[in-house]
């Protein structure tokens, strides 16, 4: 009787002992997700920092252009109200659009491309946007690697049972791989 019950608490010492390793690996990988979405967002912001002072450097130009600064600034205005991450995602999509048909229209405009005001804040927006290109293939290798492991066995049984769940990832909005059409007639 005395192996049997050296056994069984030896059995029930590797399982406790397991369950405590995994859950602590389930809440590292949870929290560099949540560190690596920070870094998506401290880009965002340099992003929506820099826009203000490239609209404000062409409006003079492009006066006629003004239903996108509108919809730039409406959706900044979407982006600080945001409470989760795909309410945030969806906001930088609609600052992404409108980014994009500003900048193919500024392409019409030749007296932009000589400002060198305009041409700093381009190169900065350029390497901004990089940047987050970058944080966002970051945080979405950091999903992946704790997705997996929610869904392997045994983790996938206890992740469950301590409550974690998958986390979503970044994905481009439909229709984003295509360049914006720019129309002069309206």
């Amino acid at each position: 009787m005395n192996k049997f019950f050296l056994w069984l608490l030896g059995t029930v010492g590797v399982c406790v002992a397991y369950g405590w390793f995994t859950y602590n690996g389930l809440v590292k990988s949870n929290e560099s997700i949540n560190n690596q979405w920070a870094q998506v967002e401290t880009q965002y912001q340099r992003r929506f920092d820099l826009i203000p002072n490239l609209v404000e450097s062409v409006k003079g130009v492009m006066k006629q252009e003004t239903k996108i600064f509108d919809e730039l600034a409406q959706a900044r205005t979407r982006y600080a109200g945001a409470q989760t991450i795909d309410q945030k995602t969806a906001a930088t999509n609609q600052v992404e659009g409108a980014f994009g048909r500003l900048l193919a229209i500024m392409e019409n405009y030749p007296q932009l491309k000589s400002s060198e005001n305009v041409q700093t804040l381009m190169a900065q927006l350029e390497g901004t946007e990089n940047r987050i290109s970058v944080e966002r293939r970051r945080y979405n290798d950091e999903v992946k690697v704790y997705d997996i492991k929610l869904k392997t066995v045994p983790t996938k049984w206890l992740a469950r049972w301590f409550g974690f769940s998958e986390r979503p990832y970044f994905e481009a909005v439909k229709g984003s791989e295509q360049a914006p059409r720019v129309n002069f007639a309206d």
